[in-house]
């Protein structure tokens, strides 16, 4: 018996088909992405994200914070999974299908070694042309965040404060980078 057959050109369809073996499956542009389990310094840049954008959307009531895997659609046959994403307020409280989502406020990806090119390049492009406000690429180990809008040439690369305002009528969410990296690499007491 040989290895199994696979298809010359992607589709959403034969993505969702592939089997659940611990990897992440994305489809941009046609090609498919494929990605391994992540790190823990990966998973632990997560949850200290999720620690300070949860709070704050809950507080101003502008979007949900939702994680992957999530098997997203912003255009025509494609499967995106940022690892952390905002959706706009719904209209009811029943958590939406993947198929409902059709734009988003925030799009994170954390930088991995493995994960850059795709991250800096063609997802930070997809999501671009699909209008997303903000996409910040997370990198844990240079401790800095790249935060690409939609008419973005080059990042803003901010090393110190981030700031985000989904919304021009409120208040933005301020994360201090080095308390966050701080977090991240166990050093010391965080103040989140």
């Amino acid at each position: 018996m040989g290895m199994p057959q696979l298809p010359r050109l992607w589709n959403a369809a034969a993505v969702r088909a592939l089997p659940d073996d611990g990897k992440r499956y994305e489809l941009v542009d046609g090609e498919l992405l494929v990605t391994p389990s992540p790190t823990g310094v990966h998973q632990r840049t997560i949850m200290a994200l999720i620690r300070r954008l949860d709070p704050y959307l809950r507080s101003v009531d502008v979007g949900e914070l939702l994680v992957s895997p999530a098997d997203l659609s912003l255009g025509a046959d494609e499967v995106l999974q940022p690892d952390l994403f905002v959706i706009p307020p719904a209209p009811t409280r029943a958590p939406p299908r993947w198929s409902e989502i059709r734009s988003l406020l925030l799009a994170i990806e954390v930088l991995s070694p493995g994960t850059a090119r795709y991250d800096r390049l063609l997802k930070r492009r997809r999501y671009q042309r699909a209008g997303v406000p903000e996409y910040w690429i997370v990198d844990p180990d240079g401790r800095v965040v790249e935060r690409w809008r939609p008419e973005d040439q080059r990042p803003d690369v901010v090393s110190e404060m981030l700031e985000w305002r989904p919304d021009p009528a409120i208040e933005p969410l301020v994360i201090e980078l080095a308390g966050l990296f701080a977090e991240v690499w166990g050093e010391g007491e965080s103040k989140y």
